[in-house]
């Protein structure tokens, strides 16, 4: 399923025209009720030079890749939320990079979830991860778990974080890819994000759009990596994970590694499991690094993006 659904979702390919793409979102509170509203917009113009722009109240954000190579970002205002920074994933490349299926990192297990009246064929991508005892019954959707309509490789579910569901609805066809009009994220119940995809346009090649202006902070660093304990003295704003009730039950505690992407404003972008004691407490430390925090890292003045680990650690007590 993956591998035929591959080639619909790479916009990034070197054979597409030079495109522009709009969506319209919005974001919902701790209640459910609904909050901020923005605009998520993505000029592509080769594989090389794009740029991203996130704009609501409160917060702007734009990311520059430009022809000779160099790396460009303005942020004001708060830093952008974990699902509104994901938007740009979500429309344009949902499904898990090539080194996310690596043998020796992950394993694919099939499920299926029934949508409607229809029962979709899914694939969860559960990380090599060390046991306890017997092995682990592993819960759909406690790792990212991609489900397709039974009769076309189209994506119409993802599942994540034990608790979040993605949601991609009424799919068109942009340059012979697949992208949804409509994406809606949960967390259990609760709402987190709704958005709608207003349009994808032609554009030309060197659409001023695509020239980072003066007061841009201009990088020939795309990203550093830096070692745990360094962006571990980064950190501005914590939420503890939740202590599993099958690892307390079972009296496991120990460290959860996480590989992490840290954005130029300071905000987690990316996350994938190195090592953890058990499943369960690997996806709780996931969905609580998704709201930590960090002080942006400067390299010659400029932010960059860090590559990095993070230890998560879980102590048993009684």
């Amino acid at each position: 399923m993956l591998a035929a659904a591959a080639p619909l979702y790479s916009f990034g390919d070197a054979s597409l025209r030079p495109y522009r793409l709009k969506v319209s979102y919005q974001l919902f509170d701790e209640d459910g009720k609904a909050a901020d509203t923005g605009t998520f917009e993505y000029w592509w113009a080769s594989p090389g030079v794009n740029r991203s722009t996130w704009t609501r109240e409160g917060a702007t954000h734009t990311d520059w890749q430009t022809a000779d190579g160099k790396f460009a970002h303005i942020a004001k205002g708060e830093p952008l939320k974990y699902f509104e920074y994901k938007l740009q994933a979500a429309f344009l490349s949902p499904l898990p990079a090539p080194a996310d299926l690596d043998p020796a990192k992950s394993r694919l297990e099939p499920e299926s979830v029934t949508l409607g009246s229809v029962k979709l064929p899914c694939v969860m991508v559960v990380p090599q991860i060390g046991q306890h005892g017997k092995a682990e019954t592993i819960p759909m959707g406690l790792f990212p778990t991609y489900c397709f309509d039974p009769k076309v490789p189209v994506l119409r579910i993802m599942y994540s974080f034990g608790s979040v569901t993605e949601e991609f609805n009424h799919i068109a066809k942009v340059q012979g890819r697949d992208i949804p009009r409509d994406i809606q994220l949960f967390d259990g119940k609760r709402k987190i994000l709704s958005a709608t995809l207003d349009s994808v346009d032609g554009m030309a090649p060197m659409d001023p759009m695509l020239t980072p202006p003066s007061d841009a902070k201009v990088s020939s660093v795309g990203k550093v990596q830096l070692a745990a304990d360094v962006v571990q003295d980064a950190l501005l704003r914590r939420q503890p994970p939740f202590y599993p009730p099958d690892a307390k039950l079972a009296r496991v505690d120990g460290r959860v590694v996480l590989q992490a992407m840290i954005g130029a404003d300071g905000g987690v972008r990316d996350l994938h499991v190195v090592s953890a004691p058990m499943a369960s407490m690997a996806a709780s430390a996931l969905w609580a690094v998704t709201h930590w925090q960090y002080n942006p890292f400067v390299v010659k003045g400029e932010p960059v993006d860090v590559e990095t680990t993070i230890n998560v650690q879980f102590d048993f007590r009684e």
